[in-house]
C-alpha cells in the first residue's frame, strides 16, 4: 500500500513538514516516483514503531484491506517477454544479457539493476535446481515501477550459477514488483507452477513460447478450480 506524504502525515497524525524532516534526518524511508515521495504502509508502520513514535492503529487495518492485486502469472509473463537463444558466458554476462531485454520505463536506471542483481546473488545464488534461477532484487520497491512484470530468459548456453544441485542454468525468470507484497505473491505463483515437469522439460527443451505459456495458463486453470473445490 503506497502513500503520498499527506496521507502518512494524517496516520501519524503531524503535519508535512514535520514528515519531511523525519524522512531527512530519522531515516524514515520514502521512495520517490516521478520527482514524488511516496511511504510504503508497512515500512512507515516498523520505522515508527522502532522510533518510538505514536501511528494510528487504522494504517495496518487499510494496509490489510488494500492488498498488492497481481495478475495471473501467464499475463504477466505475456507483458515481460520470454526470449530465446540470450547470450552470456558467466553469471554476470547472462544477468546483463537479460536486464538488456527488459521491458522497463526508459528512465530506469538498468546499469543499477544490474548491479542489485548481481548484489542478491553474492547473497547466496537464486539457483532453485534442475537448471532454473530466479533473479530478483531483494527489495523491490526501490526499482520505481508501476506495474509488475516477470521475464523469461531461455539461454544459449547453460551456465553455472551455483545452484544447490550443482547443475548449470538455461532458464531464468526474472521478477521486477513495485511492491514487496506483490513480489512476494509472484514469487509463491512462480514456484508453484514450477514444481510440474512437464513445464520444466519445456524449459529444458528451450520450446516456443506459445507453448510454455499454453502450460502455464493450463496449471493456473487447475490451481483456480483445486482451490474453488476446496473453498
Amino acid at each position: 500500500m503506497r502513500l503520498t506524504l499527506r496521507q502518512a502525515a494524517s496516520y501519524l497524525e503531524v503535519d508535512e513538514g514535520t514528515l519531511r524532516g523525519w524522512i531527512k534526518k530519522r531515516g524514515l524511508p520514502a521512495h520517490s516516483v516521478d520527482e514524488r515521495l511516496y511511504l510504503n504502509a508497512v515500512e512507515l508502520w516498523q520505522w515508527a514503531t522502532e522510533n518510538g513514535i505514536a501511528v494510528s492503529r487504522s494504517l495496518l487495518d487499510d494496509a490489510r484491506r488494500s492488498p498488492d492485486e497481481v495478475p495471473p502469472l501467464s499475463t504477466l509473463l505475456s507483458a515481460g517477454g520470454i526470449h530465446a537463444d540470450v547470450g552470456g558466458q558467466d553469471k554476470a554476462g547472462v544477468l546483463r544479457e537479460v536486464v538488456a531485454r527488459l521491458p522497463l520505463p526508459a528512465d530506469l536506471d538498468r546499469e543499477f539493476l544490474v548491479s542489485v542483481l548481481e548484489a542478491r546473488e553474492a547473497m547466496g545464488s537464486t539457483g532453485i535446481g534442475d537448471g532454473i534461477a530466479i533473479p530478483h532484487a531483494r527489495n523491490p520497491i526501490v526499482l520505481h515501477v508501476e506495474q509488475p512484470l516477470v521475464t523469461l530468459c531461455l539461454l544459449r548456453h547453460p551456465v553455472n550459477f551455483d545452484a544447490l544441485d550443482g547443475l548449470p542454468v538455461h532458464a531464468l525468470f526474472v521478477l521486477i514488483s513495485p511492491s514487496v507484497p506483490a513480489h512476494l505473491k509472484i514469487l509463491s505463483r512462480l514456484g508453484l507452477v514450477l514444481r510440474d515437469a512437464g513445464l520444466r522439460q519445456l524449459l529444458k527443451d528451450r520450446a516456443a513460447a506459445d507453448a510454455i505459456l499454453d502450460s502455464i495458463r493450463h496449471l493456473e486453470g487447475r490451481a483456480t478450480a483445486f482451490f474453488r473445490v476446496q473453498g
